[in-house]
């Protein structure tokens, strides 16, 4: 295991890491997984046998430099790509072992996705964008409307709803897309960059966002991101390099690298 951080920048031990995720039923979990990409001639191994768990109702950070792997065990766990070995539990089924089609029902059933990019449809309106997913069930229009106005209700947005994108600024675009993701009802949402396109002022309002979602709704969320000022809203950061989870004195180096570079170079009182 890696470090639990704490939104105030607590750190555990690895002992004590082990001692939370033991006594809270973990959403998410995988065993030894490793994912092995070819080109040619040529082996990339993007995961190098990764073992972790993830608590329900957990807001948990994947950090580390380009390449480091977190983008593909985000995937992995989103039901986005499959493992070369290893096991991908996610609210108790196991990932790896389902086709094409199974895998893809699950998804639609069980994981909400937050983009860099937002991925709106620009002819359809906030409302319409929301709906989306819904299009996968048995909801009638009408039904299909009123969810996706709740869901746009709780990120700020009822009074755009009928907005269509471009008349949308960027941190509304965002907030569009988390209510996409929320509309129905996931076991699991991933963010992949979530502020890596907006300004400072709006990256934290969504990562505020999605912390109320985590504290308000109970929803296990898992971001993928570069971004320090991650630290202050996480309840967890596990930290990636090579492929590999660090763990232990490689993780703690990691965080505080981190922290200072969220500090301007000064790290001061956010770890104790």
């Amino acid at each position: 295991m890696s470090w639990l951080v704490s939104p105030k920048g607590k750190r555990y031990t690895v002992a004590q890491m082990r001692w939370v995720t033991n006594h809270e039923e973990p959403l998410v979990r995988t065993v030894a997984v490793s994912r092995i990409y070819r080109r040619g001639v040529d082996e990339i191994r993007a995961l190098d046998r990764v073992s972790l768990e993830i608590p329900a109702g957990h807001f948990v950070a994947f950090m580390g430099p380009s390449g480091s792997g977190k983008s593909t065990l985000m995937n992995l766990l989103a039901g986005l790509d499959r493992p070369s070995s290893g096991e991908v539990w996610v609210a108790g089924q196991r990932l790896d072992i389902l086709d094409e089609d199974e895998l893809a029902a699950w998804r639609a059933r069980h994981v909400g996705l937050i983009f860099q990019f937002f991925n709106l449809i620009p002819v359809l309106s906030a409302r319409d964008n929301v709906a989306l997913p819904l299009l996968l069930t048995h909801l009638d229009k009408r039904e299909r409307s009123r969810r996706a106005d709740i869901a746009l209700r709780i990120v700020g947005l009822q009074d755009r709803a009928s907005h269509y994108p471009r008349a949308l600024s960027g941190g509304e675009q965002q907030r569009v897309a988390i209510a996409r993701a929320l509309v129905t009802d996931p076991d699991l949402i991933v963010a992949d960059e979530p502020t890596g396109d907006l300004d400072a002022r709006n990256a934290e309002t969504i990562l505020s966002l999605l912390r109320r979602l985590r504290s308000d709704f109970g929803k296990t969320i898992i971001m993928v991101t570069h971004d320090p000022r991650a630290l202050r809203f996480v309840d967890m950061a596990f930290h990636l390099d090579k492929g590999t989870l660090l763990e232990g004195e490689e993780a703690a180096r990691a965080h505080e690298a981190i922290v200072v570079a969220a500090s301007g170079g000064v790290v001061g009182h956010v770890l104790p």
